[in-house]
């Protein structure tokens, strides 16, 4: 499924919203670089691919923007051990 992501600045982080709930991934900007503080996902939306999907978005973002990636939240750092492309741009990744 085809899921609409946006860059909530403010609230500084990237969402989907799907009927009515909002799963997210919460950021926080470094010089030259991302930290991806955690995911939120809805009970309602779990299941979904909703996680994985944001997790794809934000690691291509940091790709995109040349950003070096601090994977705090769990999530993303499992999702990098599973995606080895993405392996060399993040800082003191941890394979669980």
């Amino acid at each position: 499924m085809d899921y609409t992501i946006t860059n909530n600045e403010s609230r500084k982080r990237f969402e989907i919203t799907l009927d009515g709930k909002t799963a997210y991934v919460k950021y926080e900007l470094f010089d030259g670089g991302i930290a991806y503080m955690h995911t939120i996902v809805p009970p309602e939306l779990e299941g979904k691919g909703i996680a994985s999907t944001l997790a794809k978005y934000v690691l291509e973002y940091a790709k995109d923007n040349a950003l070096k990636v601090k994977p705090y939240c769990p999530f993303i750092n499992a999702y990098i051990d599973r995606h080895p492309e993405y392996q060399e741009n993040s800082l003191f990744h941890t394979k669980n």
